[in-house]
């Protein structure tokens, strides 16, 4: 069953949107729970984003895509 990447609610108060800013890991790549994965800028401030599971990265969302609380950009199975 595969584990999705969401965007945390708690990194920002307001309903601002987020920019994914980069991948750290490409589509395909096998992930360790805890790894650097992606990068999110929210209100001017960069924001990491950590594999929530080990397995192999599926990316649904692209660098520059606006995105939101709760969003889910990709998984890992």
């Amino acid at each position: 069953m595969a584990t999705e990447i969401v965007i945390p609610s708690d990194l920002w108060e307001e309903d601002s949107e987020a920019v994914i800013t980069s991948w750290l890991a490409s589509d395909g790549a096998a992930v360790d729970e805890g790894a650097l994965i992606a990068e999110i800028m929210v209100e001017k401030v960069q924001h990491e984003l950590l594999a929530p599971a080990s397995g192999t990265l599926s990316i649904s969302r692209q660098v520059d895509d606006v995105v939101s609380k709760g969003d889910v950009i990709g998984t890992i199975a």
